[in-house]
């Protein structure tokens, strides 16, 4: 920089000493009188000459190397500086010039970091988001948004709203956001990877500082579990209420039958009797389980921990389902590893059991075979149940756990059962930090596996 600065000052004095030199050529062919008038005209000269290098290196080129940063600055490029030593108000031009330089620079990071983390919490928030100005052009998709409908933000950005959503829902809801001017709900479905969503949309209007419409926001929720769990909570009711009006009327016809008739044969009175008696028993059995998922599913729900022999625990269960088994003649076996110590909570172990085995009871025709499977690895104890039952469509697999379903409808109750059974096994099987896995084939038989870690803390 400084050779720069110094080649016209070179050339000043090159040229002013061939013109020093031109002067004694003239001077020499001048009188004396005018040779003093010469000399003194070129000594002002030199010293203007001279006064006038110093004004430009001292100040002109400082001047315009700042006005070439502030045009930088002005482009954007807030990393130029003034590299030029100067002394008085030019330097302390410069020295404002480079403080300035160097806020911008650091709003600009500032804004770069905000604009990021603005991004980052965007694309990373659980909810779609679509902004649209004034004149229904989109100027921002997150992720969520791509995720719920496809595409990339290139198909969307700098289009208007109508061209892209391709949804009649949607473009009712943007036209009533700005007709209105205040939020606006609407729901709808959305066919995604071949799964039916529930989407819920919500239009909210953006106002500048002086209260006039800019543009509008629009908010999209994935409801499909909420959905979910409406519908189950719908069919929960619905079966319970069945479930209850079932025997509650059987009790009730019968009791009123009684009452109303004078019943003399003994063998009729110990008919009606016995249903009474069998009903108000499934009853008891039906509001038994829903006590028990109810407390299965309580947050303050705590398993009573301790250690047991897990063969004890077998023992007992079979004891129970071998007089069911005995009745349709099945044959139950039983193959246990010997002493298997387990660390969890023996209560509901023993259900697990229970429910597993009545449950494969329940659904295998006469004489045919549930096999009994307990062994333990060094993380896990394993339970199988197999039976020769009539097997469960691989569709059905995926609502097996649900409260009250049914694989055989046409059956329905007559084996008996609540429909909680499998259902309160996975509870139990959760809480336990374990988990169940089922392999069936239709009119050929199941297996249910369950895993269970032997040192629960």
């Amino acid at each position: 920089m400084r050779y720069i600065f110094k080649k016209p000052l070179n050339t000043y004095v090159i040229g002013i000493f061939v013109l020093v030199l031109l002067t004694g050529v003239v001077i020499s062919r001048l009188t004396s009188e005018y040779i003093i008038l010469f000399s003194v005209l070129l000594v002002e000269f030199v010293i203007l000459v001279l006064i006038l290098l110093h004004v430009f290196e001292r100040y002109m080129k400082p001047i315009k190397k700042a006005t070439k940063t502030v045009d930088e600055l002005v482009k954007g490029n807030y990393r130029a500086r003034i590299h030029y030593t100067s002394n008085g108000g030019v330097a302390e031009l410069s020295n404002k010039i480079n403080i300035l330089a160097r806020n911008l620079s650091e709003l600009t990071i500032q804004e770069d970091i905000q604009e990021k983390q603005l991004t980052t919490v965007i694309d990373n928030t659980e909810s779609g988001l679509v902004l649209i100005d004034e004149k229904g052009y989109i100027h921002l998709v997150n992720r969520k948004f791509i995720s719920m409908f496809g595409n990339t933000p290139k198909d969307y950005k700098g289009y208007l709203y109508y061209d892209v959503l391709g949804n009649e829902k949607i473009d009712r809801l943007v036209q009533q956001t700005f007709l209105y001017e205040e939020n606006v709900k609407e729901s709808f479905t959305q066919i995604i990877d071949f799964n039916k969503k529930y989407i819920q949309i919500v239009g909210a209007p953006i106002f500048n500082e002086k209260n006039i419409l800019k543009g509008a926001v629009l908010v999209f929720y994935d409801i499909t579990e909420l959905k979910k769990l409406e519908l189950m909570r719908k069919d929960f009711v619905a079966n319970v209420s069945h479930e209850l009006k079932t025997p509650i009327t059987s009790i009730k016809g019968f009791a009123e039958t009684l009452l109303e008739n004078d019943e003399d044969n003994p063998e009729t009175l110990d008919k009606f009797h016995q249903i009474i008696y069998d009903e108000s028993h499934r009853l008891q059995i039906l509001i038994q389980d829903l006590l028990t998922l109810s407390k299965l599913e309580k947050d303050e729900f705590t398993l009573k921990v301790t250690d047991f022999n897990m063969n004890k625990v077998a023992d007992e269960v079979v004891a129970v389902i071998s007089q069911q088994a005995e009745k349709k003649m099945l044959n139950l076996t039983v193959k246990m590893e010997e002493d298997i110590k387990v660390k969890a909570d023996r209560e509901q172990m023993k259900q697990v059991l229970f429910n597993l085995l009545a449950n494969a009871v329940s659904y295998t025709p006469e004489r045919g075979e549930i096999l009994l499977t307990v062994d333990e690895t060094d993380e896990y104890m394993h339970i199988s149940v197999k039976d020769t039952g009539i097997g469960i469509d691989k569709e059905a697999i995926s609502r097996l756990f649900e409260r009250f379903y049914r694989v055989d409808k046409a059956r329905s109750r007559n084996t008996g059962g609540t429909g909680l059974g499998l259902a309160i096994v996975k509870h139990i099987v959760d809480v336990h930090g374990g988990k169940i896995m089922v392999d069936s084939e239709v009119d050929v038989g199941s297996t249910f596996h369950v895993y269970i870690p032997t040192n629960l803390d």
